[in-house]
């Protein structure tokens, strides 16, 4: 939190006169399946499918990549992380970035964020290139600009008493940081329960959880049933400071991120969401089953988990059995309505305040997850739907927009979107659209073609080096390329949308294939910054 957390927010502008406010909801690793406006039958999201069916529902939003620290350096500047630079996990975004939350801020919003960041690095392990550590030090005071890259580490915030941001922080003027996953966060949160409930900080993590014998995924620890009390787990901790947030908004606009670290994995729904969905009741995706030959990145990940080998008590990508995907997926749809509930509190005192009908209301997440797809689990770089499509919900009383719709958008699309909204001109090098002319009807599409990138951190899935890769998407067609491999991706979603035919080698598909390699070839020529000064104000 800031110096000046206790300080009435004080409008440096007359009432009558104050533009809209925006109230970002974000998740971490949802997929877009997995809500109730978007089809789920089985996941009680109520508050998110009323906020999509008086809203705007966009079906085929996608990340700029699926992977958590560069998709939010995406969210917040509107480009590519090939262009920002934090290409994968433990690269941070460059303080001297300029960001849409900055540029509101500067024209005058309160900018608060209040839940997870990870706009830094959460850990002490570096990048694990260059080897030598003098070398990597060297090359990252060249990159980075001045400034604290520290912010976010877990280790400081847990050891140190009083540790704090500096701010404002990419923008933020204020922030409740919730950083990390499950019960396990660190950051202002935990800070804040070690004052008021001590006893609960010792109820922390799976050595104080409630036995749960029958979960298969507690026993490698991507599972445990938290002691932590639902009315102090961080998400409720998040929604109540999100509301202290609009209690002390006076009559300044407001740009508000709440961010919530769930479901990403361990999962640990609190209370009774724990036991909300039961794992024998759950149905595997269609692609369990419905595969042919596999990739043979996905074949290695089959050969790991049926010799026994498979990894999987790490964030990585592992091929799991029938049983897991089910308990995976009963206890993600437990954290997802466990959010859902603390996002209807939110917009409840939204309408409370009379904020409700002033105030853009804006859900979405930073990538999804397998659960179960094609018998994966988390996430890694093979692009299947359920990892790089995603939510995306916009709700505006004062420029009413309902349905759906199904042009490509992508995460750097989102700040360009708020900032036409807000009547605030934007920076030199956002190379995400505004959505709101497709949106209001006004245009069928941002854009023809779309693309995804991904940088890996390891080597990994039987490849000799870190796995980098290309998606490109078309209405029809998803094409993915990776570096080093002569073989690649080509599915025909239309025909075949869980992905189980891939058409890369088929003959009649040649032309397609050829099409579909010129057209990523031009967007990432497209993609490339032309400025000597790409993060200017405009």
């Amino acid at each position: 939190m800031s110096p000046d957390d206790n300080a009435t927010m004080e409008s440096p502008m007359p009432q009558s006169q104050r533009p809209v406010n925006f109230l970002l909801f974000i998740t971490d690793q949802h997929r877009a399946d997995h809500l109730g406006a978007y089809g789920n039958r089985v996941v009680a999201t109520p508050n998110l499918d009323a906020l999509a069916a008086a809203g705007w529902r966009g079906d085929e939003m996608h990340v700029a990549t699926p992977i958590c620290m560069p998709n939010r350096a995406s969210l917040l500047t509107g480009r590519y992380p090939s262009a920002h630079g934090a290409r994968h996990n433990g690269i941070p975004l460059d303080l001297q970035s300029a960001t849409f939350v900055d540029v509101l801020r500067q024209a005058g919003y309160r900018t608060s964020l209040v839940g997870k960041a990870h706009f830094q690095n959460m850990t002490d392990n570096p990048p694990p290139w260059p080897p030598n550590p003098a070398d990597r030090l060297a090359r990252e005071a060249k990159v980075r600009g001045p400034g604290r890259y520290d912010q976010e580490n877990r280790n400081k915030w847990l050891t140190q008493e009083g540790y704090d941001l500096d701010y404002p922080f990419y923008g933020f003027e204020d922030v409740d940081l919730v950083d990390d996953h499950s019960d396990s966060v660190h950051g202002h949160y935990r800070q804040w329960l070690r004052r008021h409930h001590p006893e609960v900080e010792a109820l922390i993590g799976p050595k104080a959880a409630t036995p749960a014998p029958d979960y298969v995924l507690t026993s490698f620890g991507q599972a445990w049933r938290t002691a932590v009390p639902e009315e102090l787990y961080p998400s409720a901790y998040i929604a109540d400071r999100t509301i202290d947030r609009l209690e002390r908004a006076g009559g300044q606009p407001f740009f508000i991120q709440c961010s919530f670290p769930d479901p990403h994995h361990p999962f640990t729904p609190p209370g009774k969401y724990w036991a909300m969905y039961d794992p024998d009741e759950m149905e595997l995706p269609p692609s369990f089953h419905g595969g042919q030959a596999p990739l043979p990145h996905v074949e290695w990940l089959y050969r790991q988990r049926d010799g026994g080998k498979a990894v999987k008590h790490t964030p990585a990508i592992f091929a799991c059995t029938e049983r897991e995907a089910k308990e995976a997926l009963a206890l993600n749809y437990g954290s997802i309505t466990n959010i859902d509930h603390q996002i209807g509190r939110v917009l409840a005192a939204l309408k409370r305040l009379a904020l409700d009908n002033d105030t853009v209301v804006i859900f979405t997440s930073d990538h999804g997850d397998y659960l179960g797809d094609h018998q994966l689990m988390l996430k890694g770089p093979i692009h299947y739907r359920g990892l790089v499509r995603v939510p995306f919900i916009w709700h505006d009383p004062g420029q009413p927009v309902r349905g759906a719709g199904s042009a490509l958008a992508s995460t750097i699309d989102v700040a360009p979107t708020i900032l036409e909204r807000a009547g605030v001109a934007g920076f030199n090098g956002i190379q995400g659209k505004s959505l709101l002319d497709v949106m209001a009807g006004k245009a069928e599409r941002v854009r023809e073609h779309l693309m995804i990138e991904e940088e890996g951190q390891r080597v990994i899935l039987g490849f000799d080096a870190r796995i980098r890769c290309r998606t490109l998407r078309s209405d029809r067609y998803r094409l993915t390329i990776y570096d080093g491999a002569e073989w690649g991706e080509l599915y025909d979603l239309e025909r075949d949308p869980i992905e189980a035919r891939n058409l890369w080698d088929d003959a009649e598909h040649a032309g397609v294939k050829a099409g579909m390699m010129q057209a990523l070839a031009r967007d990432m020529l497209y993609h490339i910054d032309t400025s000597p000064y790409p993060d200017a104000l405009a």
